[in-house]
């Protein structure tokens, strides 16, 4: 059952699929703050489940977090905001129910942080729906939920190949040497990824003239070896005169525009920029459009990033920061003044200041970009989708960093810029339970870690619980150690690991098929199937795999064995040096044994393994 109350909304977020009739009365069962706010006390054993890609375990209960498409690549403990904003979340107590709280602007979620029996959510602005959604069990509210926005995005099925990334891949050559010694190691892939340096000065739609001199000719000939080419898409258009994507899109009004109706002008990767105005309906039609001069030269995927929209800084907010600097110039340089010009230079990235001073125009209005700031990289997916389909005829692969509840319609996601590190295989797990509940199935995180340097017991690891996560891709940033499937030398175990992933593929495709199809989820928390069972509910480390797989990765450095809680029987299936063996286990604790390149799953049913292939293109009715 869903009950909606509605607060005066200012712009149709797109969000919503269902018409639900408004109700009257107080939002039972919160009750309104005198400051604007929503306030729920919590029984001792409450949990919440939701809020997306929001860190700090499965269960939010006892932080707070705040709704704001926000570019951060240090994804620590402390943090309050990531890239995407996913309003809905679950509470589980003597009261069970989700709540959405449509708003396209800023919303914290104090969940139990201020007061340890309290939760309080306080959207800036009290222009809102707010959909209250009850059930029998979890996942029937979840179910519900998802029935209110709409089926998920269901990528082509190759897109669940093994995928290579690193920005630092500057030449065709580069690409077509990691294809090579993948080959050569006989490890397994479907893809490789151009990060920006595939483009010509930084700017959209374009290809570097030396780097990639033939661009459609190498499309072709990855793909005839199963290896798909997928391009980065980044939201800011290089301002420069003669380019055409720039051109067109100032003639016809296309962009941003400040105050005085000007392209409001931002720095970025290409330098001096201007945005799309995605929430413009004509706009976001043509930038889609764009797509293109790529799938023209063969290209059948894109990943869309920066797009919260990560701005370094404004030319508004640059000459700002100059004068400040100025006047500091002939002050005694003191450590306060020291840190004052300091802090001012790091002010100017992602300023809120910048996200107020431009506007979009909807077919509802002009807007404050700062008002409506989460439906940015949600629009962007959109634009690329309907486009992507209707040039290529098929739905694309299409993933991003920036989303709003909503577009999960059109693409999924990935976890952004995370790190090297442990405690981030953990963390990424996790993630996948709050995505699944808001509707993002296609997802996964950079293997290995985005920065740091990754090492071959980490990725090992990594791999071995990223195998089972729908986009399975390994990325690493400029500068980094290398953290390919062959740069470690010994290359055995990782071709086992990803070997066992296509073996896998019929089950983990189809599972995510069932999810998308019935608005289920294809990960869920061991508490979602096992309702009665007090110590499933406390599980934060293992999750259920579609209807009959259980997974329990390691995530500690130098650690042999971890003990997993079977809530059922279940059969231990191990992978040891490519071969299988099978063991069953009664319900309860177990200390199991897992020996680093071993990978260890549980199943309640058989689950039958695909031969072993080199890439999706070998599998039928995958290419």
């Amino acid at each position: 059952m869903i009950t909606r109350y509605s607060y005066s909304p200012m712009i149709e977020t797109g969000a919503v699929v269902r018409e639900i009739t408004v109700s009257a009365g107080a939002p039972e069962p919160f009750t309104l703050t005198e400051d604007g706010g929503f306030l729920l006390r919590m029984d001792e054993k409450c949990r919440v489940y939701g809020l997306g890609e929001a860190i700090r375990g499965i269960n939010k209960r006892g932080w707070v977090y705040t709704s704001w498409c926000s570019d951060d690549p240090f994804h620590t403990e402390d943090k309050r905001s990531l890239y995407g904003a996913h309003n809905f979340l679950i509470f589980d107590g003597e009261v069970r129910f989700g709540a959405f709280f449509d708003l396209p602007g800023k919303i914290t979620f104090d969940l139990g942080y201020t007061d340890s029996d309290t939760a309080v959510i306080k959207p800036e602005s009290l222009h809102l729906d707010l959909y209250i959604i009850t059930g029998d069990t979890l996942k029937a509210i979840v179910s519900e939920f998802r029935s209110l926005i709409g089926k998920s995005y269901i990528p082509p099925a190759w897109a669940f190949g093994y995928g290579q990334s690193r920005w630092g891949y500057v030449t065709e050559k580069d690409i077509r040497d990691c294809a090579d010694r993948y080959r050569d190691a006989g490890i397994p892939l479907s893809m490789l990824y151009l990060d920006i340096d595939y483009m010509d000065s930084f700017k959209d739609f374009t290809v570097h003239p030396e780097r990639f001199p033939d661009l459609k000719a190498f499309a072709q000939e990855m793909k005839a070896r199963g290896i798909r080419l997928i391009p980065i898409i980044d939201a800011a258009v290089k301002r420069e005169a003669g380019y055409s994507v720039y051109d067109e899109g100032h003639e016809k009004g296309y962009f941003c525009k400040d105050a005085d109706g000007e392209d409001y002008v931002v720095g970025v990767w290409p330098g001096m920029s201007v945005l799309p105005d995605f929430l413009n309906p004509e706009a976001s039609k043509w930038f889609g459009q764009q797509y293109k001069a790529l799938t023209d030269l063969g290209i059948e995927g894109f990943w869309n990033d920066m797009n919260e929209p990560a701005l370094f800084y404004s030319e508004r907010g640059l000459n700002d920061a100059f004068k400040e600097i100025k006047d500091l110039e002939e002050a005694p340089l003191d450590a306060l003044n020291f840190f004052g010009v300091r802090d001012t230079l790091v002010r100017l990235q992602n300023s809120e200041d910048d996200y107020k001073r431009f506007w979009h125009d909807t077919p509802q209005g002009k807007f404050s970009h700062y008002d409506v700031h989460n439906l940015y990289g949600y629009h962007m997916t959109k634009s690329a989708y309907e486009a992507l389909c209707d040039l290529l005829g098929e739905p694309p692969l299409l993933f991003s960093r920036a989303s709003y509840i909503g577009a999960h319609r059109y693409g999924g996601i990935w976890t952004g810029d995370n790190s090297s590190w442990w405690g981030h295989i953990l963390q990424s797990l996790q993630q996948m339970a709050g995505l699944n509940m808001c509707g993002f199935l296609f997802s996964g995180s950079d293997i290995g870690g985005f920065g740091g340097d990754c090492t071959r017991d980490l990725l090992i690891r990594w791999m071995s619980f990223a195998l089972f996560t729908p986009l399975m891709r390994n990325h690493a940033a400029f500068g980094t150690r290398s953290q390919e499937a062959f740069a470690f030398g010994d290359t055995e175990v990782f071709r086992h690991i990803i070997e066992l992933r296509y073996r896998l593929i019929p089950y983990l495709h189809s599972a995510f098929e069932k999810a998308a199809k019935e608005d289920g989820m294809y990960f869920r928390p061991l508490a979602f199937d096992y309702e009665d069972d007090e110590i499933a509910a406390t599980v934060e480390d293992q999750l259920m795999v579609g209807d009959s797989l259980m997974i329990a990765p390691i995530y500690v450095q130098n650690a042999v064995a971890r003990h997993v809680y079977l809530p059922e029987p279940m059969t231990q299936i191990r992978m040891h040096e490519g071969e299988i063996s099978t063991e069953e286990l009664k319900e309860g604790w177990h200390y199991i044994p897992v020996p680093l390149g071993d990978v260890v799953y549980f199943t309640t049913s058989p689950i039958p393994l695909a031969e072993p292939v080199v890439n999706t293109a070998e599998s039928d009715g995958n290419n």
